[in-house]
């Protein structure tokens, strides 16, 4: 299945490097970065084949660097050799349950991954004119549902490991876009992502599609009230490409900048599980699994989370484009026909 981006000929001829390649966004990126003339290069720390990226058939077509995020001297190469004119920086440890179990290893990913990259930026001596920092909508930790939606000015509180690793990050990145080194960067915080690809399947969303296909039993982690705000992939990719273009036209003005994206349209755990289970003709199956869900308490997680587009909008033209129940369809497409090539998935 794909993308339906139109040809953006700013991209034509561009070396673009995406840290986070083998991940679903980096891997949809790419795709809209290939077809539009683009020289992708992407980080990877092992060929990971159970991907969107080699699923797609997207590793043909762009040049994989195998390296860990953590070796400067390796960034510094690539950046200089393959003369990098942008960079997304999308590689993370993502999941909050292993951020919890494992918080040294969040903080090598998330923070110390950073700075090296950021680092070799720097020694790069002006020949990258964007740098694209992915924080998350969890860098501001938990906040009471009246004061919700997340704004740019809120104060960082975040308190537990992954939340605190991303805040990390982001700061890192406007320290290193401050007056002090004058680097092209801007920095993201957006809201759930979902869509074709998504196979980290401790995420709700292609968690429940799995279970609703038959290939799996959900696995609930909470009871199902708690508040997100999910942005389609799409979206995300045209918005991360607006982005990038206009700090390159104009760093002056966007560098150090931060910018939320989401929908403004939350739902509760249980109205996806309703939305999937509808889609996947499983609806009769909700009432067994809100039951066993009531009783379900998370810890380590913030309860509430939606993000205000205010700024994007104003800056960048941008609006989510894809309503929930849209999305969530064109992702059960894309996990049937990924499950009937790999039913053991």
């Amino acid at each position: 299945m794909r993308m339906r981006v139109p040809p953006l000929r700013y991209w034509c001829g561009k070396s673009v490097l995406i840290t986070g390649i083998n991940g679903f966004i980096g891997g949809n990126l790419a795709e809209a970065l290939t077809a539009a003339g683009a020289n992708v290069f992407g980080l990877i720390r092992n060929r990971n084949s159970r991907s969107y990226l080699f699923h797609e058939g997207l590793d043909r077509r762009v040049t994989l660097v195998e390296g860990d995020l953590g070796d400067k001297e390796l960034l510094t190469r690539v950046i200089g050799e393959e003369q990098i004119h942008t960079i997304f920086h999308l590689a993370s440890q993502v999941e909050v349950g292993v951020a919890a179990a494992h918080p040294q290893l969040t903080f090598e990913t998330n923070v110390r991954g950073t700075y090296q990259l950021l680092e070799a930026v720097r020694l790069a001596s002006g020949g990258v004119r964007a740098v694209v920092v992915a924080s998350s909508d969890k860098a501001y930790g938990s906040y009471p549902r009246r004061k919700m939606p997340y704004r740019e000015d809120y104060p960082l509180i975040p308190r537990y490991p992954y939340d605190v690793s991303k805040a990390c990050a982001d700061m890192i990145a406007q320290s290193y876009a401050s007056e002090l080194y004058r680097l092209p960067i801007l920095v993201t915080r957006f809201s759930n992502i979902y869509g074709p690809g998504q196979l980290n399947f401790s995420a709700v969303l292609p968690d429940a599609i799995r279970a609703c296909l038959g290939y799996g039993k959900f696995v609930p982690r909470g009871d199902g009230t708690q508040i997100r705000d999910f942005l389609f992939v799409k979206d995300v990719v045209a918005l991360y490409l607006a982005m990038a273009e206009s700090l390159a036209h104009r760093p002056e003005k966007l560098r150090g900048k931060v910018f939320n994206a989401g929908t403004r349209q939350p739902l509760s755990i249980r109205e996806v599980l309703a939305v999937v289970h509808r889609l996947t003709g499983r609806e009769s199956d909700l009432p067994a699994l809100y039951r066993g869900m009531k009783k379900r308490k998370t810890t380590g997680e913030i309860d509430c989370q939606f993000m205000d587009y205010a700024t994007v909008r104003k800056e960048f033209g941008w609006t989510p484009k894809t309503r929930f129940a849209v999305g969530a369809e064109e992702t059960i497409a894309w996990f049937r026909a990924y499950f009937e090539r790999t039913p053991t998935a």
